[in-house]
């Protein structure tokens, strides 16, 4: 009987945790940063039961291609700063990004955020972070769903996950398939953790390293907040133009597991990857973490992206003037490596 309520009086939906004025004013709030992320091809409204989303007619033999994912621990980061914005942009962008890999350009994407009690200032920052991430990526903000479950959560904390919907033309797909021995490794540059690896981060900054989210980390020029909290670039800008010029074989977005786990996802059977570790320098955050934790070097590379977040593949004679296109448009691409005959990632 410990549970039970002993109190007087009728109870209400308010007195056991949930606040539905306050999700209503949410909603009011997030309907302009929805409606500016609309486009010709966006047939509903804030407040509908499904999104509904015209398939656009301007694709031959139109694949749909979707994707779901969340942001993890990151948000962790996001609770200790209050910095909330930048974790709806990385939701989104990380989104893109595997759709990209098969040669998809974003339609519309829809979001998932569960909270233990509804904040109004913080769900706006979070959706004002995804939006602006749709409209960069030019995708529909299509909907989404806001639950306050005070029994699930912890107050001040929440979870987000996101589900995205792409198209690309049938023979357009990008499926390995076309990956050759011989072909190039092209590196794109991450921008920092992106949204994977942070249960080691923070154990190796806070728990090992004693700091805090206002502290230097030791050998970079950062602090602590801004450095983990960099948001997760979106490749599309760089790579849409190389997806009309048809110059790449094969791209793989690189998250959890590193090279190593994502680079063989599109090779095909009886091909492996050399990479040049002396191609790209790897940046200071990564070299501190490393340092701090005294983690080998095998399992940064298995847990981070190590300053890489996107591999692209090509023909070798395509390489070259690929990467200086990509410089062109301000991008640090590089030859990484090489497809070859084996199996798996040789870091060299």
């Amino acid at each position: 009987m410990a549970d039970q309520d002993r109190g007087g009086g009728g109870l209400d939906y308010r007195s056991a945790g949930v606040d539905l004025e306050k999700a209503d004013r949410a909603k009011e709030g997030i309907r302009s940063l929805v409606e500016g992320t609309r486009d010709r091809w966006t047939l509903s409204g804030l407040g509908s039961f499904g999104g509904l989303y015209q398939v656009p007619d301007d694709v031959e033999s139109p694949v749909l291609v979707s994707s779901a994912d969340g942001v993890g621990t990151k948000l962790k980061l996001a609770f200790r700063t209050g910095v909330h914005d930048t974790v709806g942009q990385d939701l989104v962008n990380h989104c893109v990004n595997d759709i990209l890999v098969q040669g998809a350009r974003p339609l519309f994407f829809m979001d998932y955020l569960a909270t233990g009690e509804m904040d109004e200032g913080v769900i706006e920052a979070v959706v004002a972070g995804m939006a602006r991430a749709c409209q960069e990526n030019r995708c529909s903000l299509l909907g989404g769903e806001t639950a306050q479950m005070p029994d699930f959560y912890q107050p001040g904390e929440y979870d987000l996950a996101g589900f995205i919907v792409g198209i690309v033309g049938r023979k357009q797909i990008l499926d390995g398939s076309r990956v050759q021995d011989g072909d190039l490794l092209v590196g794109l540059p991450s921008s920092g953790l992106h949204t994977n690896g942070y249960t080691l981060a923070r154990k190796i900054i806070f728990e090992r390293a004693g700091l805090s989210v206002e502290d230097k980390i030791p050998g970079t020029t950062e602090t602590v907040g801004p450095a983990l909290l960099r948001i997760h670039r979106s490749y599309l800008p760089s790579l849409g133009p190389e997806l009309e010029r048809d110059s790449i074989r094969a791209m793989a977005h690189i998250t959890g597991g590193g090279i190593p786990g994502n680079l063989p996802r599109v090779l095909p059977e009886g091909l492996g990857a050399r990479i040049l570790k002396d191609s790209w320098q790897v940046p200071a955050l990564f070299q501190a973490l490393a340092q701090l934790g005294d983690v080998d070097v095998q399992e940064m590379f298995r847990v981070f992206n190590m300053g890489v977040g996107m591999i692209v593949v090509t023909d070798p004679d395509e390489g070259p003037e690929l990467v200086a296109r990509l410089r062109d448009r301000g991008e640090g691409a590089w030859i990484l490596g090489r497809v070859e005959a084996g199996e798996g990632v040789e870091l060299e």
